[in-house]
């Protein structure tokens, strides 16, 4: 007799957004709640690594790039998979295109303007590796 899978419960896994804009912070914490994941939002690195503190439930980080602040989106990238190694990590950006040489090991780059179903099939991606 095989044991049944359970079924993946998107609701246990924090995504944590980073973006300074203030409407696309709102934006994609909504397409991200909307496909039943917990979120929290951060408009800064510093926000966003105090969240990481106080949050052991966040899996990945989705970051913008350009944002204000001595940490851009991806040496926050870098921080966060240097510090936490089992949270995954997503940037993103409209202005440029990075290299996997760029990116922290791992990670996955989502140009702007992204489609809510790419967004969630990246999460979903990285949940299954991660939780494997």
């Amino acid at each position: 007799m095989t044991a049944t899978p359970r079924p993946f419960d998107r609701s246990r896994i924090g995504i944590l957004v980073v973006e300074d804009e203030p409407l696309l912070l709102m934006d994609a914490m909504d397409m991200i709640e909307d496909a039943g994941f917990t979120v929290y939002g951060a408009s800064h690195a510093a926000r966003a690594l105090e969240l990481l503190e106080q949050h052991d439930n966040i899996r990945i980080l989705f970051t913008d790039i350009d944002m204000p602040g001595t940490m851009d989106g991806l040496k926050l990238a870098h921080a966060v998979r240097e510090r936490w190694p089992p949270v995954s990590v997503i940037v993103t950006s409209g202005h440029v295109r990075i290299g996997s040489d760029q990116m922290p090991a791992h990670g996955v780059f989502l140009s702007k303007p992204y489609r809510p179903a790419s967004l969630v099939d990246a999460l979903d991606a990285l949940t299954q590796v991660r939780s494997d």
